[in-house]
Formats: structure tokens, C-alpha cells, sequence
């Protein structure tokens, strides 16, 4: 199974990886000099606190409208997350946000067809990415969702316009990206507890499962086509 397509989509799929990390980075360099008020724990909780009931649903949402319009990487807000509410409740609140974004774009996709998938992705993620699910079956698809680099809204878009059953595509997205959100938890809530080892370490791990994904991804072997699986 050929994850990329060519080696500009490796390179291009890398680059997301770096640019990830870089962010994280340099997004930790400049809140320590400028807003430090914003690393103490004791600040953030209680202003998110001051939503009162309304603070896990906001973020579900957020993380939710992120993968249907993409403004930023689920990842990132992932480390919110966890940085807000702590690893379980942070990696919890963000997978139900990207299944339910993930679950709307995949019915939309199977709703209004392929015009919709075309007016909502990016034209370069659908050259990139066109005909993916079909091509590669369920195995693949879970490949995908395991890299924290792909695009979310134009995979599920995409997935949609195949046969997939919904409930396995769901099932899919829960088990593929549950690893990385749970790192990426592990970091905002390093950092909000000031354990900066823990927090570079589950970073470090996070590089490490895309890395490893990457490098074996031609044992995953095929599943069969998607076509295959709605039988």
C-alpha cells in the first residue's frame, strides 16, 4: 500500500510535521515572554471556569468546527485540551469534538455529493487525496487517521463520497486518532503542571508514532477496497 502518492506528498506531509512542532514551539516561546499570565494553571482554569457549564461544550465545539472549516490543526487545540482540563477529561473532550466534525463532514460529503467536496476542500488536499479511500481501502484510511499531517475535513469529505458504512468510518476516526490526542493531552498538561520533561517527552512521541507509521505502512497491507467493505 503506497501511503503517498508521490514523493512531493511525502515531502509535503513531513513538512506538515515539522511546521507542527515548530508551531507548538514557537507558540510556547512566545506566550512564556509575553502573556506568561497565561501559563498558570490557576489563571486559564479559572477563566475558562468563568463559562461555568458552558466550558467543555464550547471547546467540543470548537474541536468540532475545526475539522469542517480548518482554521487550525486539531492537534493544537489537543494540547489545549489538555492544558484546560487534563489529560483524560482534555483527550476525551477533543475526540468527541473531532467526531462529531468528522462524522458531519463525511454525512454532508454522502449528502450533497461530489459538488460539495469540491466547493469545501482545498483543490491541492483534493489532487492530493482523490480517490484515496477507494483506492486504499479501510487499512488505509486507519493509517491516515493515525498521521496527525493529514488533513481531516478533506479524508472525511472524501471518505464520504465512497460506499464506507458510516459506523465504520467512525470507528475509524475513534481508534486512529485517539493515540495522538492523548499524547498531545499529555503536553498541555506537562506544560500547565510545569513538568516540562513530560511535556517534551509525549511531543517527542508524538514525532515517534508518526515516524514509525510512516516506516511501516506498506505492512499494513490492504484491506480491500472500501466498495469491499460495505458488502
Amino acid at each position: 500500500m503506497r501511503l503517498f502518492a508521490s514523493a512531493a506528498a511525502r515531502r509535503s506531509a513531513l513538512r506538515g510535521l515539522g511546521l507542527l512542532a515548530l508551531c507548538l514551539l514557537l507558540g510556547g516561546v512566545a506566550v512564556r515572554a509575553y502573556a506568561p499570565f497565561v501559563l498558570d494553571p490557576a489563571w486559564v482554569r479559572a477563566t475558562v471556569g468563568g463559562l461555568g457549564p458552558y466550558a467543555a461544550p464550547a471547546f467540543v465545539l470548537v474541536q468540532a468546527a475545526q475539522v469542517i472549516v480548518a482554521p487550525i490543526p486539531g492537534q493544537t487545540l489537543g494540547v489545549v485540551g489538555g492544558y484546560l482540563f487534563g489529560v483524560v477529561a482534555g483527550t476525551a473532550y477533543s475526540m468527541l469534538g473531532v467526531l462529531l466534525g468528522s462524522a458531519a463532514v463525511f454525512l454532508l460529503a454522502r449528502r450533497y455529493g461530489r459538488p460539495f467536496v469540491e466547493r469545501v476542500v482545498a483543490a491541492d488536499a483534493l489532487d492530493r487525496f482523490d480517490s484515496f479511500a477507494a483506492d486504499h481501502g479501510v487499512v488505509g484510511l486507519f493509517v491516515v487517521f493515525l498521521l496527525p499531517t493529514f488533513p481531516d475535513d478533506a479524508i472525511c469529505a472524501l471518505a464520504g463520497l465512497t460506499t464506507l458504512r458510516f459506523r465504520t468510518f467512525v470507528a475509524l476516526v475513534a481508534v486512529g486518532r485517539l493515540p495522538t490526542f492523548v499524547l498531545v493531552a499529555l503536553v498541555g498538561d506537562g506544560v500547565a503542571a510545569g513538568r516540562t520533561t513530560t511535556a517534551l517527552g509525549a511531543l517527542a512521541a508524538v514525532a515517534l508514532l508518526s515516524a514509525a507509521v510512516y516506516v511501516a505502512r506498506d505492512r499494513f497491507g490492504s484491506a480491500g477496497s472500501v466498495a469491499d467493505d460495505a458488502g
